[in-house]
C-alpha cells in the first residue's frame, strides 16, 4: 500500500467520553462549543453520545465537578463571544454602507443635473417678478381706459 504517514490515533478514556457527553447535554450547549473546547471533532462527540444511549459506553463522568462548571462556563462565553462577533460585523457592514450612501448621496448633489446643461439660468427675484406683473397689469388697463 502507501508508504504515507501513520494517522495519530487518539484514545479517550470513558471517563473523558462521559465528561464530554454530560457537558454536551447541558442546557445552552451546543456540540460543535463543547467539542471545540475539548479539542474533538464535533462528529466524534456526537458519535459518543450514541454510543452512550446504546450502553456501549459505561462509567461515571470526572469526579471534579469544578472543572466540569469551568468548562461549561468557557463554553458559554464562547457563544456569548461568537454572537457579539456576528453583531460586531453586522454593524460594520451597516456602517459602511451608510458611509457609502452618504458619500454617494453629497457626490450625486455636487454634479449639475443633466437636464440643466444647455438650458440658460436667469435669475429673478420673486420681488422682480412681482412687480413686472403689476406694471403690466397698470399699462394694459391704461390703455383700455384711453
Amino acid at each position: 500500500m502507501g508508504k504515507g504517514k501513520a494517522r495519530k490515533v487518539n484514545r479517550y478514556s470513558n471517563e473523558f467520553k462521559l465528561t464530554a457527553i454530560k457537558l454536551s447535554g447541558m442546557p445552552g450547549t451546543r456540540i460543535k462549543d463543547v467539542a471545540q473546547t475539548l479539542g474533538i471533532h464535533p462528529f466524534m462527540l456526537s458519535r459518543w453520545k450514541k454510543e452512550y444511549r446504546e450502553g456501549k459506553i459505561t462509567g461515571k463522568p470526572h469526579a471534579d465537578l469544578e472543572k466540569l462548571v469551568r468548562m461549561e462556563k468557557k463554553v458559554r462565553e464562547q457563544n456569548r463571544i461568537r454572537e457579539l462577533e456576528k453583531a460586531l460585523q453586522k454593524a460594520k457592514m451597516e456602517n459602511d454602507l451608510l458611509k457609502k450612501t452618504i458619500e454617494f448621496d453629497a457626490e450625486r448633489r455636487r454634479m449639475p443635473s443633466p437636464l440643466l446643461n444647455g438650458i440658460v439660468k436667469t435669475t429673478v427675484s420673486p420681488s422682480s417678478a412681482a412687480t413686472s406683473r403689476s406694471q403690466k397689469a397698470v399699462t394694459t388697463r391704461g390703455r383700455g381706459a384711453r
